[in-house]
């Protein structure tokens, strides 16, 4: 039976031809080398090209990352190899390297060597560390050299091929430059080699004009395996170096998946690019590149999930082939591995399963596990890899009481009990994946439809299409798990025996009663376990999130893509791992878990006695959960941060508590002056009443706009003169400006302009409210626009010397001296606001011509209301307004 291998498309780039592809180590990058003599770099996770560069008018055969020099080494059709610094696209080195065209590249692992194969038949190795020295020519080949190869078990020897239809092993050590051996079978031209990257099988595979591939023993020199198929010249061939399988590019345009142990042929792939040029694997991802005469095209096999299992804190896990187990238990716990650092396992290995896992699982005692892949499933023993069942199958689960399921390549479901086959079923649709539980689930286009595991049964038929399916341990509870969203559903099996012994008639749609959702949460699911009532889950933004009666709330923010294993209540740890086995730890306390979903069931009473449980480190995350769940009160006693304190005092409207806290924060050692809280507690104790709390707070944040508002509306002239010094002081002009002016200290305000440079402004502000220091300012200010603009600035009329320009100037003055008398000997009280109104209106300037310049001041100074202290003299008799001249007479009319 074939593997189960999902394939992905990542990137489909459309170019010129592409040559040679090649994989970034670490960034998610392609590189493109292509017949139009360019290089591209392609972001196979957002599908978008990063960099660019023209390296010569010839096509570019070949060209690879040397990610430890940061560079790009090219090789084309003008005979040179050249280096590129692939982050800021600058020439590091040129050599011509070759009389002939270049076909290969290959670069050493470790060392300073790179080799360089031509169609002038040689091997060429050249020593950066020694200024690009040439060190060893290679010949032999009688042909076109294609392809060279590092041996990665060996990094002395490196690998060849030719059109000469011969395979060629050769060595760096020493000075000889003839081959080790020859490999021959090949019946037309050999185009490419590559090694296994690992394992203990020591071989290379080629491929060849003659349309096959062939697979070598390097040490027996013998052609262990031929795989045909292909209808045109193979250009590429390689292992893949974590799948088990082979892939293979052809002129025919198609890349052929075949299987690395058995050679059997996976799957056909063509993505309509024509030929292909060009495959590319990387160490430790199941993604592939592809080059093609129209583009480039990166495609992911299978899943990169871990194949793993953990049951009481045993982990058993596949490497390829190998079975490796570690117990968490074992771990020191006296060491200091904090919360996210990876843990030291001590692995041991546990040996080689018969079968290729893709599927890994505990049976619900842990005594046993079950691998499945390649078609077939076997059951282990846990302690020692002893075989104890196995059989075809496509799909393997457990159930809760420990019988399992399979699902075959037909549909076909078979239950076993006691390794013994109870029934099978074949369901009336497409089955897609099947999953275990305390029900079986199994999952067609649109649905998921749960069976009974005593007897072929519907319990019920609900319409999401889950790629998880998550069981609680007493089967109460169950999360399915879908591309964009979960859903969180209680089982009643009560309720459902209920129905079936009253009964019950079960449509296509099952019984109703069997499931009732509880919430329905928009987030995606990468993995998930229960601890108690509580759903634990990893999000797709890579965030561990503890889901309790619908309240979520994040555990850690996790630095990288990881997957949960499970929980281990002794410990109060959740462990998690990520594709290379690297396993971490985040603290969850039982009892944490057993309080939250007491006070969201309102069991006070359990929830005091786990609240006792906890240690007070958990006692601020405690009064978070209590904040989401409007138990600020609570919170608040609980709570052990003053950031939070002070938030929820705010909330509960306990402002002198709320000032307190911010005095406590205030008095910590290197504390920042927490103008902000202070700021935010006056707009709080401004909205409900609280004055004074106010103005402590505003002065304390330094906000001299809300003080201003504070001390205007409340009359408060002390507070307003000494908000204007801090204006004035920390150059806010408008405030200080408004404040002196308010204050009726015009003097003050004038000046504040001026400290500003506000000279145009305070030059209109004086000729209106304080006229005595106009030509004074009239002169600064011709000074200063004198600097910019001197026409302009002379333009400018000063009233010392062209009085003419100020009519009533001398009025003007004695109503600012008037005014300013009033205010330093009686100036009006916020009380009597409605009688000095009525001033507002008032037109001094007619009313200091018709009264005379002392009657005008002694009725300021009296007041509104008041006697005038003289009567005011006649009025002037005005001049009659000149005559309207007369019309003019009517022209004559036209002869």
């Amino acid at each position: 039976m074939p593997l189960r291998l999902d394939i992905k498309k990542k990137l489909s780039a459309r170019s010129d031809r592409v040559k040679c592809v090649d994989f970034h180590p670490t960034e998610p990058w392609t590189l493109s080398a292509l017949y139009s003599g360019n290089i591209f770099i392609w972001d196979y996770n957002n599908q978008t090209l990063v960099k660019q560069l023209e390296v010569c008018d010839l096509p570019v055969r070949c060209a690879k990352f040397v990610t430890r020099k940061q560079w790009i080494v090219t090789a084309s059709d003008d005979m040179h190899v050249r280096m590129f610094n692939y982050n800021s696209l600058e020439k590091v080195h040129e050599i011509e390297a070759h009389n002939d065209y270049i076909r290969c590249v290959a670069v050493h692992p470790t060392m300073p060597y790179l080799l360089s194969c031509s169609d002038d038949m040689s091997i060429k190795l050249w020593d950066w560390d020694k200024n690009w020295q040439n060190t060893h020519v290679f010949e032999g080949h009688a042909h076109y050299v294609m392809m060279v190869q590092w041996n990665p078990k060996d990094s002395m020897i490196f690998a060849s091929c030719s059109l000469d239809r011969s395979i060629k092993v050769w060595g760096v050590a020493g000075n000889s430059t003839s081959a080790h051996f020859s490999m021959t079978g090949h019946q037309r031209g050999v185009n490419c080699v590559e090694y296994a990257p690992s394992g203990d099988k020591p071989y290379l595979i080629s491929g060849s004009d003659d349309r096959t591939v062939k697979i070598w023993d390097y040490q027996t020199h013998n052609c262990i395996q031929t795989l045909s198929g292909h209808s045109n010249n193979v250009s590429s061939a390689l292992f893949h170096p974590t799948l088990p399988i082979i892939l293979t590019g052809s002129e025919d345009n198609t890349v052929r998946i075949w299987h690395g142990a058995t050679y059997r042929l996976e799957a056909t792939l063509n993505y309509f690019l024509e030929r292909v040029w060009s495959l590319a694997v990387l160490k430790g991802s199941n993604a592939a590149a592809i080059g093609y005469d129209e583009g480039t095209v990166v495609i992911k096999l299978g899943s990169e999930e871990p194949v793993v299992s953990m049951h009481s804190g045993k982990m058993i896990w596949a490497r390829g082939n190998e079975i490796q187990t570690a117990n968490l238990k074992l771990l020191d716990e006296a060491g200091s591995v904090a919360d996210g650092e990876r843990l030291p396992l001590s692995v041991k290995e546990m040996g080689s399963a018969e079968i290729f896992p893709q599927y890994i699982a505990h049976h619900p005692n842990g005594r046993l596990f079950a691998v499945c892949g390649d078609g077939e499933f076997v059951i282990y023993t846990a302690q020692a890899l002893r075989n104890k069942s196995f059989g075809q199958a496509l799909e393997f689960v457990w159930g809760h009481s420990g019988a399992y399921a399979t699902r075959d390549n037909n549909g076909k479901v078979t239950v076993f009990q006691d390794f013994k086959e109870s029934f099978s079923f074949k369901p009336p649709f497409v089955v897609e994946e099947i999953f275990g539980g305390r029900l079986i689930g199994v999952r067609g286009g649109e649905f998921i439809c749960f069976y009974d595991w005593t007897e072929y049964r519907l319990v019920r038929r609900i319409d999401v299409v889950p790629k998880l399916v998550i069981w609680s341990e007493d089967g109460a509870n169950v999360v399915l798990a879908c591309a964009d969203s979960f859903y969180l559903l209680k089982h009643d099996r009560d309720a459902v025996q209920a129905a079936l012994l009253g009964g019950a008639t079960i449509d296509e749609d099952g019984l109703e009663v069997a499931f009732e959702l509880v919430s329905d949460i928009s987030d995606k699911v990468v993995s998930g376990t229960w601890v108690g009532e509580c759903f634990v889950y990893v999000s797709h933004a890579q965030r561990l999130i503890c889901l309790v009666a619908g309240s979520q709330e994040t555990i850690a923010h996790l630095d990288r893509l990881q997957y949960l294993l499970g929980y281990m209540p002794e410990q109060s740890k959740l462990y998690l791992t990520d594709k290379e086995m690297n396993v971490t730890q985040q603290t969850l306390h039982l009892a944490l878990i057993e309080y939250q979903s007491a006070i969201m069931r309102k069991d006070f009473a359990s929830a005091e006695g786990f609240f006792k449980q906890l240690p007070d480190t958990l006692h601020n995350r405690v009064a978070r959960f209590l904040e989401n769940q409007d138990y600020l009160a609570e919170a608040l006693e609980i709570s052990k941060d003053d950031e939070h304190r002070f938030e929820l005092a705010t909330q509960l409207g306990k402002l002198q508590m709320a000032a307190d806290i911010i005095v406590s924060i205030s008095s910590q050692a290197n504390a920042i002056p927490p103008r902000g809280k202070w700021k935010q507690l006056g707009d709080v104790c401004l909205e409900q009443g609280d004055f004074s709390l106010a103005k402590r707070c505003f002065s304390e944040s330094k906000d001299l706009s809300a003080l201003f508002l504070l001390q205007t509306a409340c009359g408060d002239a002390a507070g307003l003169a000494e908000t204007a010094k801090l204006a004035q002081a920390g150059g806010i002009a408008n405030i200080a400006v408004l404040c002196f002016f308010l204050l009726g200290d015009v003097r003050a305000a004038l000046d504040v302009l001026v400290g500003a440079n506000r000279l145009p402004e305070a030059a209109f502000f004086s000729r209106t409210y304080c006229p005595s220091a106009l030509p004074d300012l009239v002169k600064q200010w011709k000074a200063d626009l004198g600097s910019v603009n001197q026409a302009v600035a002379e333009s400018l009329a000063n009233p010392a010397d062209n009085a003419v320009l100020f009519p009533d100037i001398d009025l003007t003055m004695a109503a600012e001296k008037a005014f300013r008398s009033r205010a330093e000997k009686r100036p009006p009280a916020a009380a009597d606001y409605i009688k000095e109104k009525e001033w507002l209106s008032m037109d001094v300037m007619d009313e200091i011509k018709s009264l005379g310049a002392d009657a005008f001041a002694a009725k300021i100074m009296s007041g509104p209301g008041g006697v005038p202290a003289a009567t005011p003299p006649p009025t002037a008799a005005q001049p009659p307004p000149p005559a309207a001249p007369a019309p003019a007479p009517a022209p004559a009319p036209a002869p």
